[in-house]
């Protein structure tokens, strides 16, 4: 029995990586498509890229501000659930900032994240499950922006409210997480 155990979860954690290393070929592909098929247009980069050196560097720098007090609400998240609960450390959001990786991280962030809320057992089945709903949603619209035409434009512009929703969503758990910390006596006090 414990043979199995350990079997399916080295076959569990392959097939995550292989995910995780397709999807990030994939994407890859997709960043690159401006060097490879330049008549489906500039791509992501190239969009930033047509705001000039100045524009580019606000953009680039404002969006990847708001990634971190993202990660940081998401961090607070797992450190806020309980320790028996967390299925990865606090510091394991950050991988948002490993691209292309990941593209393909951020649905296995939100999946541990609701794993662990889950665990929890403070959060309540409905929230967690709208939760879920919107991070796998803003993720699948995000590799969609990729995609070239109004198709892009169109998974871009409604992943970024998507994303805020979530992210709003993220800081009201937070706050549930954080008053049930108000509750418990510490040791000390018992």
């Amino acid at each position: 029995m414990c043979t199995e155990g350990v079997y399916h979860q080295y076959t569990s954690g392959v097939s995550v990586t292989l995910i995780k290393a397709a999807g990030t070929a994939l994407v890859s592909i997709l960043l690159s498509h401006p060097l490879w098929a330049p008549q489906w247009g500039r791509g992501i980069l190239g969009e930033i890229g047509a705001q000039g050196m100045p524009g580019a560097l606000i953009a680039v720098a404002v969006f990847f501000g708001l990634v971190a007090l993202y990660c940081r609400a998401l961090q607070r998240t797992m450190t806020a659930v309980r320790p028996a609960a967390r299925t990865a450390s606090p510091a394991s959001v950050w991988w948002m900032f490993a691209i292309p990786y990941n593209f393909t991280e951020d649905f296995f962030i939100v999946r541990t994240v609701t794993a662990s809320l889950t665990a929890d057992g403070h959060v309540t089945g409905g929230f967690i499950r709208w939760w879920t709903a919107l991070g796998y949603s803003w993720c699948t619209l995000q590799i969609l922006s990729l995609l070239p035409g109004t198709t892009g434009y169109i998974g871009g512009a409604v992943a970024l409210p998507l994303w805020a929703a979530h992210w709003i969503m993220t800081v009201r758990v937070n706050r549930m997480l954080g008053a049930r910390r108000q509750v418990i006596p510490l040791p000390h006090d018992l």
